[in-house]
């Protein structure tokens, strides 16, 4: 079951802004998560404390106490993965959100597709982390080693590195759907994406290779020239 329609997940929404939260609530209800929202950085604390939650998306920029506040409290007392929210796009608040935890960050405005491929990724690896089954559509199914950074097929290991396995977790929260280079630059290599930067390129050269290597081939990762990248479902 697709993670974004697992309704044993929970969420914790973290806005004050009243339109974007109930429109995030009312979106991330009927893709079946139960969900929470808080207002404010006081009432934040007291419900993460309370509750037990999959994923809290948080504002910076919140009445009383701000974002970062916030998170840096929750990771002295618990993992539970971020998502951080803002209008704030300079790249210092990107690295002062990640320095203090932060799993991701999504600037506003954001489209709900973005968001669900970043929160998809996110409980991806959650699920992984816990134990949990990570379903694929083939028998010969790839083995995720959440602490190497590594999958495998039939015993045979990738050897990917970590940047090469976010890449992966990312595209299959997203089959199907093409995935900019500005996008993937910032999700899975955090820094922004300027024309002449070949590491992309190279980094989803090596992962098509090396999944290659090992015989997965219920997947193929394609170029979409002048858009991005897409991992496309083989036919049978």
């Amino acid at each position: 079951m697709n993670a974004l329609t697992d309704s044993s997940r929970h969420l914790l929404i973290v806005e004050d802004d009243p339109v974007l939260g109930s429109h995030l609530s009312d979106h991330l209800q009927g893709r079946g998560f139960a969900v929470d929202w808080c207002r404010d950085g006081a009432e934040a604390i007291d419900c993460a404390r309370s509750g037990t939650f999959d994923l809290i998306l948080m504002d910076i920029m919140l009445p009383g106490r701000s974002g970062l506040d916030i998170l840096r409290q929750l990771r002295r007392e618990q993992r539970v993965p971020v998502i951080l929210m803002s209008a704030l796009g300079a790249e210092q608040d990107r690295i002062a959100g990640f320095s203090q935890g932060a799993d991701d960050y999504l600037p506003k405005p954001f489209s709900l597709a973005e968001l669900g491929v970043r929160m998809e990724a996110i409980l991806r690896r959650v699920a992984l982390e816990r134990g949990s089954p990570l379903p694929m559509e083939d028998d010969a199914s790839l083995y995720f080693d959440t602490g190497a950074c590594d999958v495998s097929l039939d015993g045979c290991r990738a050897g990917l590195t970590a940047s090469e396995y976010r890449l992966l977790e990312t595209f299959l929260g997203s089959v199907g759907e093409t995935l900019s280079k500005a996008f993937l630059y910032q999700h899975v290599l955090k820094r922004g994406y300027t024309a002449h930067d070949r590491s992309l390129d190279m980094h989803v050269s090596h992962l098509r290779r090396k999944l290659q290597a090992i015989g997965y081939v219920r997947h193929q990762l394609r170029t979409v020239w002048g858009k991005g990248y897409v991992l496309s479902r083989e036919e049978a």
